[in-house]
């Protein structure tokens, strides 16, 4: 084997086996270069290196343009440290959403929380992830009589760039226990940490426990639960790795704090005292204003996987209930009053939210009090290559590390390189669409483009254009100011009137009246939203006010050079500032119905009296020099604010830092 094959095959298995290729430019092109059998380009880059025959490795090697990327992909890998680092922080969260080809996420909060560990890494900050690893992933959406279908697909987790860190270890559930090993994955400089309890020498129904994110019953959630919360907490110690911090990213990982209180529980002290001891060393965010997104598990249920810890360090079980309960429901351990109560440092995720939480548990005695931090985003992940390129550019590298003075000069990107780039990301936005919709469609690269794309929970309404249909209708047969919508996003499996809307949207894309220029596109992943946030022009978030926790769509769509069109919830309560984007009034009235009808009215008010006409002005060329303008008045005003830069920093300095001492 040559030198020249050697080297360019130990550097493109290097990028293939640090996540950074997720946000480095230089190793995306270099894994675009790699051919696929049959033009498959789906494969992660470990996968698409593995199917190389001899005669394409050497046509690789003789590539210099290649192996110039190559080269400087390499170099942009940061250093892993091992466990004789910095005592790091340990962030627990169910699902971690990386990359689409780590298929461990199912939406927003694992979509924050692998912005938290590449932001992490980006900065420097000592910090290690903790999760599980679902062996079949989330479900593959379908559609099928206008109607979503799951499907799922089994993964082994060598193929997905995981090495076995050699460690496994045990946790109790229950009466039984389950063994779980440890993967590792390296996301840049931060390493993520994923149990798995598909082990042989585990029951059948134990090796289940990891199968799947959000798609078992109750009893399988705790039991999940207990092995990301103890088993993680376990795994960090059999790696020699002494935490800091522990970070609960949503109260799934709860049950960690009961193995940091049988830590002070051996040391001595009696109950109460153990858990002043461990939740100092606990921040704890939660991520809904919506009482049904909180786990509550019945009490004997509860008892019956937590008992045998009580038991063992000689505790009274009502003790451990107590700390969950919450607006007297002493039939239910509620896992936000559990996180609340047995922890030090707590957060809601935008200024709105932490106001409505303050509120929601303002009865939970002894709770940690409530902050805000908004949540903000990858820019590096999430803004479309060509336009890295232009902001690298024109403001210098430091914009997607939220830096103030870049953003400052955005007002020197010219009309022409913001216009080139909107027209090349539609293009690839309608060559997406045509690929995954059977039925016909007819997006035009011209025409101005609105975008919706988010989980279909029925408060987030995705069909509130569709409450008058007669409106959108006139909207999209207007031939001289045209307007195109796409559509994306998966309802829970388990969520009949997610699935119900999700339907009537699907049904009116399908119908004659829709022109083809209402276009939903199945099987919404990280993919189909990096298409989606470079080829809209417009993006639209109308959830019921305050329902939405933060909403950070909006925010990747910003630096796309997107302006948003949204109800004043979540972090664009904050965002926006009058003149950066559009804000659909939220009606007063206490019905559904009523005011469904009256925000849709205004929504539509604003599409055909300011958007359009704005973006065509007095021809049907767009986007207008005026359209521009606010783009770049919008990136001033809010890049610096979305980037998950900041909210790291925030983290660090609110929570960690205090935390620590």
């Amino acid at each position: 084997m040559s030198s020249a094959l050697t080297d360019i095959q130990q550097s493109l298995e290097a990028i293939a086996g640090n996540y950074s290729w997720t946000w480095s430019p230089a190793a995306r092109a270099a894994i675009d270069l790699v051919p696929t059998k049959n033009g498959a380009a789906a494969l992660h880059p470990k996968a698409r290196l593995a199917q190389l025959d001899a005669a394409q490795w050497a046509e690789l090697a003789a590539d210099e343009g290649l192996a110039g990327l190559v080269a400087t992909a390499v170099g942009q890998i940061p250093d892993v440290p091992g466990a004789d680092g910095p005592a790091p922080i340990a962030y627990f969260s169910p699902e971690f959403g990386v990359s689409q080809y780590l298929p461990q996420y199912s939406g927003g909060l694992g979509i924050l929380a692998g912005d938290h560990l590449k932001s992490a890494s980006d900065l420097q900050i000592p910090l290690v992830g903790v999760g599980l690893f679902y062996s079949d992933g989330y479900f593959h959406q379908g559609i099928a009589k206008d109607a979503q279908t799951e499907t799922y697909e089994t993964y082994d987790p060598t193929d997905l760039a995981l090495t076995d860190t050699g460690v496994v270890v045990t946790v109790p559930l229950g009466k039984e226990s389950a063994l779980a090993r440890v993967w590792q994955a390296n996301i840049g400089s931060t390493r993520l940490f994923l149990l798995d309890t598909d082990l042989p020498e585990n029951s059948l129904a134990t090796r289940k426990v990891s199968d799947r994110l959000y798609s078992g019953d109750q009893e399988h959630r705790v039991r999940q639960e207990l092995v990301m919360g103890v088993g993680g907490a376990r795994a960090l110690h059999a790696l020699g790795i002494a935490p800091s911090v522990y970070h609960l990213n949503e109260g799934h990982a709860g049950f960690l704090v009961l193995e940091l209180i049988g830590e002070e529980l051996e040391k001595g002290l009696g109950f109460d005292e153990a858990v002043a001891a461990a939740r100092q060393r606990v921040v704890f965010t939660t991520h809904t204003p919506v009482p049904a997104g909180i786990d509550r598990f019945p009490t004997a249920l509860i008892s019956e996987y937590v008992g045998p810890w009580a038991d063992r360090h000689s505790v009274k079980m009502s003790q451990v209930l107590a700390l969950g309960v919450l607006d007297g429901d002493t039939d239910h351990l509620n896992m936000a009053g559990f996180c609340l109560r047995t922890s030090g440092w707590s957060n809601g995720v935008s200024a709105l939210h932490g106001e409505v939480s303050r509120k929601m548990f303002a009865k939970v005695d002894n709770a940690s009090p409530i902050i805000s931090i908004t949540n903000g985003i990858h820019g590096r992940t999430w803004v479309g290559n060509e336009m890295q390129a232009l902001l690298d550019a024109t403001l210098g590298t430091g914009w997607a590390l939220g830096d103030v003075d870049a953003w400052d000069r955005a007002g020197e990107v010219p009309d022409d390189a913001i216009s080139e780039i909107a027209v090349r990301g539609r293009t690839e936005l309608a060559e997406l669409a045509a690929s995954r919709v059977s039925h016909g469609i007819d997006l035009d690269p011209a025409r101005l483009t609105v975008g919706f794309a988010r989980r279909f929970a029925t408060y987030k309404r995705a069909d509130l254009l569709l409450r008058d249909r007669a409106k959108l209708v006139d909207l999209l047969a207007n031939d001289d100011n045209p307007i195109q919508f796409v559509f994306a996003g998966k309802a829970h499996p388990k969520d009949e009137p997610g699935k119900a809307v999700l339907k009537r949207v699907v049904e009116f894309g399908r119908s004659p009246e829709a022109r083809g220029r209402f276009v939903f596109i199945p099987d919404y992943d990280i993919e189909v939203a990096r298409a989606m946030y470079a080829g809209t022009d417009v993006w639209l978030n109308n959830p019921i006010r305050p329902r939405e926790a933060c909403g950070t769509s909006g925010e990747k769509a910003v630096l796309n050079g997107g302006l948003n069109l949204s109800i004043l919830d979540g972090w664009w309560a904050e965002g926006f500032n009058g003149s950066n984007g559009w804000a659909i009034v939220s009606s007063e009235l206490e019905t559904t119905a009523q005011r469904d009808l009256e925000e849709a009215a205004h929504l539509h008010e604003l599409l055909k009296d300011e958007v359009v006409p704005l973006f065509y002005g007095a021809g049907a060329t767009g986007p207008t020099s005026e359209w521009l303008d606010k783009v770049r008045h919008a990136w001033q005003t809010m890049g610096p604010f979305v980037s998950s830069a900041r909210m790291l920093r925030e983290y660090d300095e609110l929570l960690y830092k205090p935390a620590g001492r």
